[in-house]
């Protein structure tokens, strides 16, 4: 005997029985950020494997060991996106939208990395990504933290706290990249085999370890924030004075680098202390050389990204889902000829009422087990339809809450000026 086909490791199912909060959160998002005056994007889930190395950056994590890559039929090296930044700025260069470019875009969806699984990290996860394209000013970093901050609010979200960093200019970067280089090399032998390799290639990448002896040396490692370039500074300053002023509580984290290579200036996480060793909820920054490092035209941009199923998480340990909407009719019949009228007179009622749920017990069964199944249903109307009353010309109605529920019959044609009756009178 087979045995059944499992999820791939990592992967997981979103039921029914769930799907009403990834809906909740989704909407939500979706709903705030049509509101800030930001439109939707698709990109290809699938991108060469040039653009993430390229974007990225050869000494991240992501790029060295997590990314899917294949080789397809024609040769070419693919991957599967492990994020949503690189193909949203290859979009925006390869359709010419860049000229002149004041863009606020979003897009959300499914990427993959092969992390080990975990409570709120899978290797299939689903991202809600934002992106604000040719805006150089801090202005913009401050509207998309508070676009968050409305997020977690509308959501009932008080386990999440905001911290934000600066890394500064490339220069500026690479003078402090000198200052972190003599100081690791130092202490060269007591750091992690991967933070030894990546000395070299990009030594802020060892302040993300989490080896705990590594994390020891990095305690005392020089400040990027005592380095800005003065431009960067005021940038810096800028930011938390916005913040202060819209009431945003945030913590300066000098050791928040991010894990991506492509972010200047303005870097920002929200975290939880609910989900564990998973505390990234939203996270993200500035990117002001990405694109022409990309092969565009020098624009400006900042961005940020939400895990999808650790704002679900959070939202159910809030106690904040939302209840299952509930059907407004429920149809049952009895008999063959019934039930070929009651899917009739279901669509009747659909197009009469259009976004009133109407539910039709499809299938034999006694109307004692149909009525058991429609109040479990959650309607609040019951339509009978059985043969020998349709051969009177009528069906009967009956209200499943409240303190009358008395079955009435009426003439066929009367139906659906006595369902609007009924809506009329109980709402």
């Amino acid at each position: 005997m087979s045995r059944n086909i499992q999820p791939v490791t990592g992967m997981k199912d979103v039921l029914q029985a769930e799907i009403g909060v990834w809906q909740h959160v989704e909407r939500t998002a979706a709903a705030v950020l049509a509101a800030y005056g930001y439109g939707e994007i698709r990109v290809p889930v699938v991108e060469h494997t040039e653009l993430f190395k390229r974007a990225i950056g050869e000494y991240t994590d992501v790029v060295e060991k997590e990314m899917y890559t294949f080789t397809d039929l024609g040769g070419d090296s693919l991957t599967l996106r492990p994020e949503a930044t690189a193909g949203v700025v290859r979009a925006c260069i390869s359709n010419g939208l860049l000229r002149g470019a004041r863009l606020k875009l979003w897009c959300q969806g499914p990427m993959f990395r092969h992390e080990k699984p975990q409570k709120g990290r899978y290797r299939q996860f689903n991202q809600v990504d934002v992106e604000a394209i040719g805006f150089a000013g801090p202005d913009v970093d401050i509207e998309l933290i508070a676009l968050s901050a409305r997020l977690w609010k509308l959501l009932g979200l008080t386990r999440v706290k905001l911290q934000i960093n600066s890394l500064g200019t490339p220069e500026a970067r690479r003078a402090y990249r000198e200052l972190l280089t003599a100081y690791f090399r130092g202490h060269f032998a007591a750091l992690d085999p991967d933070s030894q390799r990546r000395l070299e290639g990009n030594p802020l990448r060892i302040l993300d370890s989490k080896v705990a002896s590594t994390q020891a040396i990095v305690a005392n490692a020089p400040v990027l924030t005592d380095h800005l370039d003065p431009e960067s500074a005021a940038h810096f300053a800028e930011l938390r004075a916005g913040l202060d002023a819209l009431g945003i509580a945030y913590t300066v984290n000098p050791r928040l680098v991010r894990g991506l290579d492509y972010y200047s200036r303005t870097v920002f996480e929200w975290i939880t202390d609910a989900l564990g060793a998973q505390d990234a909820v939203c996270s993200g920054g500035r990117y002001d050389g990405l694109i022409a490092q990309m092969g565009g035209d020098a624009t400006p941009a900042v961005g940020f990204a939400m895990g999808v199923e650790r704002i679900v998480e959070l939202v159910k340990i809030a106690g904040m889902e939302p209840k299952a909407p509930s059907p407004d009719v429920f149809v049952m019949a009895q008999g063959d000829t019934a039930q070929r009228s009651a899917l009739q007179l279901a669509e009747q009622l659909r197009d009469a009422f259009p976004g009133r749920g109407v539910v039709v017990h499809c299938g034999q069964a006694k109307f004692k087990t149909q009525f058991r199944r429609a109040d479990e249903s959650g309607a609040r109307l019951a339509l009978i339809v059985g043969d020998d009353e349709l051969a009177r010309g009528v069906v009967a109605l009956k209200p499943l809450r409240g303190a009358d529920t008395t079955q009435t019959e009426h003439p066929v044609a009367d139906l659906t000026a006595r369902v609007d009756e009924f809506f009329r009178r109980s709402t």
